[in-house]
């Protein structure tokens, strides 16, 4: 009886040994939005918390590397992947990863016209963009507006090649149209009622997140079609776009003294403390780090073939269940709750940890 003990034990410590040694690949799209530099690392930690090798690349905005990248995890035998792309042409390596019957996580991006994976974690992004929109509503004051005395707004909206873009621009604009449409709110330059208007929602869109188109456009409208108005608002829909439009606002004399209410999203650094200084009306904080051990825990559970229950988060269904549509597909789609933040609760994000101490000791 002893010896059958000893022989089960010494079998469940080289299974075991054995599941450790289980590797995770990590494929982030780029570096140049912060956030994903945080989220790579908290997927990394999170993974060796539980016992397997991981590793973290980069995509530097550029597909085709990181397809490179991803080829490489699965040449180390990766069990997982975990991958935040940077557009739909990560389809061929995701098939390739269905072939090696590896799992195959897409995070916070949903991995566009694929049919070969099956879990999508993420946030509520229809939700952030209502909740950018909430901010601009009440930082101008609609419910109590008029037609003799409208707003004016300007829209942005994320890289097209992001399907998420797409997401928090109709979140937004289901609370902002109402208020266009009674002729309280103004629209300056291009007008997508939704997404689907793909022509003109391509003119407002801004490739790859990048702040410094953004920043021209911004240029460009302030000297043509937002002229001979002031702006009241500007729908930004992440923190790198809103602080681009702010500097080139802050070179126009007209907004020098005061700017329009700007959103955001993501929460960083740079944009809370625009925020605590008057400048940036609102940001949306997504709690990454609680985003990165739910997709570890998400990755963990199918791989032991467990149930999935993630806490925190929950499975998308109704209406929400088209947030997980590749295109060829629904997956299971699993979704976090964003916050809206303003001046007024800045400390949520502080609180939560989001900063190192330093940057917190700023916000305080």
């Amino acid at each position: 009886m002893k010896k059958l003990v000893l022989v089960v034990l010494i079998l469940a410590m080289v299974a075991g040994l054995g599941f450790a040694q289980n590797f995770i690949g990590i494929a982030m799209p780029e570096t140049h939005v912060l956030r994903w530099q945080k989220d790579g690392a908290s997927l990394k930690a999170e993974a060796e918390k539980r016992g397997y090798r991981a590793e973290t690349q980069y995509g530097n905005a550029d597909q085709a590397q990181q397809n490179q990248q991803i080829q490489s995890f699965l040449t180390q035998g990766a069990k997982a992947l975990i991958v935040g792309c940077v557009n739909d042409g990560v389809r061929s390596v995701i098939a390739e990863a269905k072939r090696d019957r590896v799992v195959v996580v897409a995070y916070d991006r949903i991995i566009p016209q694929s049919r070969d994976y099956d879990y999508y974690i993420t946030f509520n992004n229809f939700k952030v963009g209502v909740l950018q929109a909430q901010s601009i509503e009440a930082g101008l004051g609609l419910k109590t507006a008029t037609k003799d005395a409208p707003k004016y707004i300007t829209l942005f909206a994320g890289s097209p090649t992001d399907g998420n873009a797409f997401f928090f621009y109709d979140g937004a604009m289901s609370v902002l149209n109402p208020y266009i449409q009674k002729g309280v709110l103004k629209v300056v330059g291009p007008y997508p009622k939704t997404s689907a208007d793909r022509a003109n929602f391509q003119r407002i869109a801004t490739e790859n997140w990048q702040g410094p188109i953004a920043k021209t456009r911004m240029e460009n409208l302030l000297n043509n079609d937002a002229r001979s108005v002031t702006l009241d608002a500007v729908l930004a829909p992440n923190d790198t776009l809103a602080r681009a439009i702010i500097e080139a606002l802050k070179a126009d004399a007209k907004y020098r003294s005061k700017l329009p209410v700007i959103s955001g999203q993501d929460a960083e650094f740079a944009s809370a403390l625009s925020i605590k200084n008057g400048e940036q009306y609102s940001t949306v904080f997504k709690d990454t780090a609680k985003l990165a051990e739910a997709a570890i825990l998400l990755a963990d559970q199918v791989l032991k073939k467990q149930r999935v229950n993630i806490p925190g988060a929950v499975k998308a269904s109704g209406s929400l269940a088209a947030i997980g549509d590749t295109g060829q597909k629904k997956v299971d789609t699993y979704l976090l709750d964003p916050i809206l933040v303003t001046r007024d609760n800045i400390s949520v994000p502080v609180n939560a940890g989001f900063y190192t101490t330093a940057e917190a000791a700023q916000l305080r």
